[in-house]
């Protein structure tokens, strides 16, 4: 290998690196992205630590997709499918360069999962750290962030003034979005998976603990390798981290906070490629047990930066561990099992360290436009201890009973469909309603926005699957836009597309199997009745059997039209083709289908 030892020396590697583990830096860095625009400095900072431990680093980058900035129009059709780009990228660079070892800088929305799959893929060691959420933006005492934007720019109420104001405010600083929407939620479910530090997911970009993260993550990496390849030590090894308990357990804190939808998708996603056997059946359960001890906007006046100061997400695993939710065995990348980090981060045990405590009061910055990570060091005055009003609850004072998702099923969804109930308005956790058929999402938007759509509605929107897409488009928009006409508490919306975090309201997502799979929501037919039940489970089209039945034969008989959407005009790249060649429904994690 004389070449290859020729070519390292040319990326700067010396004698004493040889016959050392290589770790790779695996950037995210972007100026397209708020939530990665800051990560520019960060990897080479973390190279210049590792290699004073005698290591050898090196870094690339993946791509990265803001979904708010693609939102809306085709663009999105482009996100899901960056997922696998992603995951693929970083196994072809490590398994080219043989890599050893990772630490993972992520932050939104597909990067850290499609990177998380790929770490699961190579299992090699690994640990993430994410750039941080945003700073809520602030006007008048009262807190904004994108997706008030996005509903108050169809409110006619608002005047332009108003809104510009809004719009100004809402994204204040560098960092994914303040609200629980899904970059949050993953970075948040990484730390309940164990493979990220605690307050990974809610320590603001801006503040200066947010860079102690890094430092403490190149400690624990280099530990990690040495563990392993030294010592033989598998358990530091993602697999032996993320297994079947510990989905289970990042999947309880999903529904304890109501996270977004789109984090089902990725646990999903994410468990296949580890090989642990994880499905809708398992959410379903889970759901049913599992107590909303937390409310985040869209769902409320709270955001990430609340969760922080209540004591971040290992108080909320903490809430659940007292009700005997958790399974405390599991290992962490942080060297800890959960009953140990539990001990040390759980800011209502008399255990918490004053490293915890500091990390929990990091607050938001003066207000001001802020792009540079870590160059703030404001603290809260005290911690929000308060498990009865406070931002995060204790069992006894739970939102709900029930937790803040829920996985329904019936003749629409025989393989499931998921709704976010922490966003839903229990007036309507039972709603029967008259069917409004879309085959886009433009369409549909069209027809929110062009009065189509009355109280008492069922929004059906289709062909925006995985497959059908192609690419599973986020419904933000349809969603806002039902809030804007004060419409969002009397209909509901189901697709088998996908939502953005940041949508509330009774919107139901990854309908599966999705209409261009031959799924049933592809049957339904304007002015049908459509029955959704919350609290049961389930939801249904209210025809018979054998109405079904005819339905399927008909559309059946169009041959190569079949399941295909009609009057719709879309241009599909071959890039989108080859994915949706390939690509499951939702219930699966749209997961490529190879083996």
């Amino acid at each position: 290998m004389a070449g290859a030892r020729s070519l390292w020396r040319a990326n700067g590697m010396k004698e004493e690196h040889f016959g050392r583990p290589v770790i790779a830096i695996v950037n995210s860095f972007t100026q397209f992205v708020p939530g990665h625009v800051h990560l520019h400095d960060i990897g080479q900072h973390i190279k210049g630590l590792i290699e004073s431990h005698g290591f050898f680093a090196a870094e690339f980058n993946t791509i990265a997709i803001d979904d708010g900035i693609a939102m809306g129009h085709d663009g999105m059709l482009y996100s899901l499918p960056s997922r696998d780009v992603i995951a693929d990228s970083v196994e072809y660079m490590c398994n080219g360069h043989k890599v050893d070892a990772m630490i993972c800088i992520s932050n939104c929305d597909k990067i850290t999962p499609g990177m998380m799959m790929a770490a699961m893929r190579l299992n090699i060691p690994t640990i993430f750290v994410s750039g941080g959420p945003m700073e809520a933006g602030e006007i008048g005492g009262k807190y904004y962030d994108l997706v008030d934007a996005m509903v108050l720019a169809a409110d006619t109420s608002v005047s332009d003034n108003e809104l510009a104001q809004i719009e100004q405010s809402a994204c204040p600083t560098c960092g994914s979005c303040s609200g629980m929407f899904t970059a949050n939620s993953m970075n948040c479910l990484a730390e309940a998976i164990g493979v990220a530090l605690p307050g990974n997911g809610t320590i603001v970009a801006t503040h200066a603990n947010r860079n102690k993260l890094f430092d403490e993550a190149v400690e624990r990496i280099v530990a990690a390798t040495k563990a392993y390849y030294f010592e033989g030590d598998e358990s530091v090894l993602p697999r032996s981290i993320a297994t079947r308990d510990s989905f289970l357990n990042a999947m309880k804190l999903d529904i304890a906070m109501g996270g977004s939808t789109n984090t089902v998708l990725h646990l999903l996603a994410i468990a296949h490629e580890a090989e642990v056997d994880f499905s809708m059946e398992d959410i379903d359960e889970l759901s049913r047990i599992t107590p909303n001890l937390c409310k985040v906007a869209p769902s409320s006046h709270y955001h990430v930066q609340d969760v922080n100061r209540a004591g971040g997400i290992l108080s909320i695993l903490g809430e659940l561990d007292r009700a005997g939710l958790m399974e405390t065995s599991v290992k962490r990348v942080d060297g800890l099992t959960l009953k140990e980090a539990l001990e040390k981060y759980d800011i209502k045990r008399d255990t918490v360290t004053d490293d915890a405590k500091n990390r929990y009061l990091s607050s938001p910055g003066d207000g001001s436009r802020n792009l540079v990570m870590g160059s703030q060091e404001n603290y809260y005055p005290q911690l929000d201890d308060d498990r009865e009003k406070g931002c995060i609850r204790n069992i006894e004072h739970a939102y709900n009973k029930d937790g803040g998702l829920a996985i329904l099923f019936g003749n629409i969804a025989e393989k499931g469909c998921i709704v976010k109930t922490a966003g839903v308005d229990p007036s309507i956790y039972k709603f029967t309603g008259t069917a409004r058929v879309f085959n886009s999402q433009d369409e549909a938007v069209n027809g929110i926005l062009g009065d189509a759509v009355q109280k008492g509605d069922v929004i059906v929107i289709r062909y925006e699957g995985p497959k059908g897409g192609p690419g599973m488009q986020e419904m933000l928009y349809p969603t806002s836009y039902l809030k804007s006409m004060q419409l969002d508490k009397h209909c509901a919306l189901i697709t088998d597309g996908r939502f953005s975090g940041g949508t509330s309201g009774l919107s139901i997502g990854h309908v599966s199997p999705e209409a261009a799979a031959g799924g049933a929501i592809g049957l339904i037919r304007d002015n049908d009745k459509i029955e959704i039940d919350i609290v049961n489970r389930s939801i249904n089209l209210i025809i018979s059997d054998e109405e079904m039945a005819e339905r399927r034969a008909a559309e059946t008989a169009k041959g190569k039209l079949a399941f295909t959407p009609e009057g719709r005009d879309r241009t599909i790249s071959k890039a989108l083709k080859a994915y949706a060649s390939l690509v499951s429904s939702a219930d699966k994690g749209a997961v490529r289908l190879i083996d």
